[in-house]
C-alpha cells in the first residue's frame, strides 16, 4: 500500500475511525473555480478595497492610539473625573478619525493612480508600483502639507 508516495508498512490504508480508504481524499487538482482564461491572482483593482480597508483600519487604531496619548497628556492636571473622562475620549475619537481619513485617503489615491496606470499601460509590474507612489506623493504634498 502507498498513499502519496508513503509507504504504509504494518498500517491498513482504512482509516479506523471512519472506515475510509485515505487514498480518495488526496486532491491533485485545484479547490477554486475559475471562470476561463482567469488569473489566479487578484489584480490591482480587486486588492484596491483591501488596501484602503486596511489603511483605514490602521490609522483609526494609531490615531486611537495617538488619542489617547495626547487626551492623558493634555489632561494630567486634572483628577480623574467624568470630565477628564470625556475629555480623553474626544481626544481618541478626534484623533482616530483623523488618521484613518488621512491615510484611507491616500491608500484610495494610490490605488486608484496604479489602476489607472496598469489599465494605461495594459502591463503588471514594478513601474506601475513606483509611478502610483510617486504620483500619490506629489499630489499628497502639492497641498502644501509638512
Amino acid at each position: 500500500a502507498d498513499l502519496a508516495g508513503v509507504p504504509l508498512t504494518g498500517m491498513s490504508p482504512l482509516s479506523p475511525y471512519l472506515n475510509l480508504d485515505p487514498r480518495y481524499l488526496v486532491q491533485d487538482t485545484d479547490e477554486f473555480i475559475l471562470p476561463t482564461g482567469a488569473n489566479k491572482t487578484r489584480g490591482r483593482f480587486e486588492l484596491a478595497f483591501f488596501t484602503i480597508g486596511g489603511c483605514c483600519m490602521t490609522g483609526a487604531a494609531f490615531g486611537a492610539l495617538n488619542g489617547l496619548r495626547l487626551g492623558l497628556k493634555e489632561t494630567q492636571n486634572m483628577a480623574w473625573s467624568k470630565p477628564r473622562n470625556v475629555q480623553i475620549l474626544n481626544m481618541v475619537t478626534r484623533q482616530g478619525a483623523l488618521w484613518a481619513n488621512t491615510l484611507g485617503s491616500l491608500a484610495l489615491l494610490y490605488s486608484a493612480f496604479g489602476v489607472i496606470i496598469e489599465k494605461t499601460r495594459g502591463a503588471e509590474d514594478d513601474l506601475n508600483t513606483i509611478a502610483a507612489g510617486t504620483l500619490t506623493g506629489m499630489l499628497y504634498k502639492s497641498t502644501g502639507r509638512v
